[in-house]
């Protein structure tokens, strides 16, 4: 992959807008091949609006999978996701709301299963962070919202979908390498990728019964629109520097491991996570 270089940027609201980034992350992988990897599967893809989640929702669009994508209220982001897609004949269907509603939750199964019948992949990878410089700086309402957003409701979505996910479906969480190297800015951030490993990994051992899978991707820094809607200008000029690579990842070189767990290319394999963070080694 190409090294690019990030001028200073900020942006003011969270969650941060693709379009606004200098440079626009790498979504789509022109040398990807697809193979049919997913024919006929409906996938739930949450923050599929930009940076991960859209990478991803264009590789399943490309391994022929029906993808609904759930999204805050980035709908510019979201139309362009959802046009992108749609170059590979992806159907997408766009689903706004806050995660942190259980109500929302709700529908976004129903509505799922009232259009296409069926559900086989959900992919949990919304979330937030808010760095601090002290730890005593991490208020109450920080602490629910980024707990709220990251884990509670990820846990409400992958239990409320477990009432239609078949034998061999699939769920992948995106934790982060915050939760195995922490992160001194982020530590209320780093708390709730912690708790989705461990989540990944007792939910894989209840589910195997069913032959449902249950794997994670943890992300090291990724140019997303979540880094200049977090960091100041001078922090995401150095963003991705600081890895043995030299450089922040692109979305689009983790979508080919969200196909991967998501197909039956890793059918033995559950309660596992792929570290994809630009060769850090992390020991697991």
């Amino acid at each position: 992959m190409e090294q690019t270089q990030q001028p200073a940027q900020h942006q003011d609201r969270q969650p941060g807008l693709e379009s606004e980034m200098t440079p626009e992350p790498k979504y789509d992988d022109p040398l990807y091949r697809s193979a049919g990897k997913l024919i006929g599967k409906v996938a739930i893809v949450t923050g599929g609006d930009s940076g991960i989640g859209r990478a991803v929702t264009i590789a399943y669009a490309k391994e022929g999978a029906t993808v609904v994508v759930v999204y805050l209220d980035e709908d510019l982001d979201a139309q362009e996701t959802q046009k992108s897609a749609e170059r590979y004949d992806g159907d997408v269907l766009l689903l706004k709301g806050d995660l942190r509603e259980r109500n929302f939750i709700r529908e976004i199964i129903a509505k799922t299963i009232e259009k296409y019948g069926h559900l086989d992949i959900l992919v949990n990878n919304a979330g937030e962070q808010h760095p601090v410089e002290e730890p005593e700086m991490i208020t109450e309402q920080q602490l629910e919202k980024t707990f709220q957003t990251n884990f509670f409701s990820m846990v409400a979505l992958s239990l409320a979908a477990l009432e239609h996910l078949p034998a061999e479906g699939a769920i992948i969480n995106t934790s982060s390498v915050t939760a195995y190297h922490g992160n001194p800015a982020l530590i209320d951030y780093s708390s709730t990728k912690g708790a989705i490993t461990s989540f990944t990994r007792s939910l894989a051992l209840k589910l195997s019964e069913r032959q449902i899978r249950v794997n994670a991707v943890a992300p090291g820094p990724i140019w997303t629109p979540l880094i200049p809607s977090t960091f100041s200008a001078a922090k995401v000029a150095k963003f991705g520097k600081d890895t043995p690579m030299k450089r922040p990842g692109q979305p689009s070189e983790l979508a080919a491991a969200y196909v991967y767990l998501a197909c039956n290319d890793s059918s033995y394999m559950t309660g596992q996570t792929l570290h994809i963070n630009g060769g850090i080694i992390v020991n697991s």
